[in-house]
């Protein structure tokens, strides 16, 4: 090599091939992995318990993204019992490595074109005013879904513990089936 930077064409470039990543039910041995996935990034991160717990007990309305064996995305969520006809997203993790490459989203329309969410017509999720990309992923929910989003007031600052927790605004999306 005579030292000089070598420039290589697009004709000599080496095609790079991203994973197919799986989207699946979670097991209860995904939990822990949810877990460090949400202590990882800027999500509320509750006990590994309740990952865990979300995994067992509503493996039905929770979703995982694996590459390979490891998580790299997930959604826990669950059908409130006074609104059947509605999913209630509690958090949706996507690792670093996976952002801004529509994860979200297709982990959302994944989950709902389940058997267990057949009678779902409304998607429902809590967002604090400063998560701009959780508000722009239900946004385009319903966009691409030809449909409402909805955004109101939910819980205010003055109910969470301690003084640094900002309010919740309930964005709910739908009709999503006539």
């Amino acid at each position: 090599m005579s030292g000089k930077n070598e420039i290589i064409n697009e004709k000599e470039a080496v095609m790079v091939q991203t994973p197919v990543l799986t989207l699946t039910k979670p097991t209860v041995e995904d939990g822990a992995a949810m877990w460090q996935l949400a202590k990882s990034s800027s999500l509320d991160t509750n006990s590994s318990y309740k990952y865990i717990m979300m995994c067992e007990y509503f493996d039905d309305t929770c979703i995982v993204a694996k590459d390979g064996d490891e998580v790299v995305g997930f959604i826990t969520a669950f059908i409130p019992p006074k609104q059947q006809d509605t999913l209630f997203i509690w958090q949706i993790g996507v690792a670093a490595s996976q952002r801004g490459r529509g994860l979200g989203l297709d982990l959302i329309n994944k989950l709902i074109e389940r058997e267990a969410c057949k009678d779902i017509r409304y998607v429902e999720a809590t967002v604090t005013p400063s998560n701009k990309a959780s508000q722009a992923l239900f946004r385009k929910l319903a966009r691409s879904h030809q449909t409402d989003c909805q955004v109101s007031s939910c819980f205010s600052e003055q109910l969470f513990p301690g003084d640094s927790h900002e309010q919740e605004n309930t964005f709910r999306i739908g009709p999503l089936r006539s």
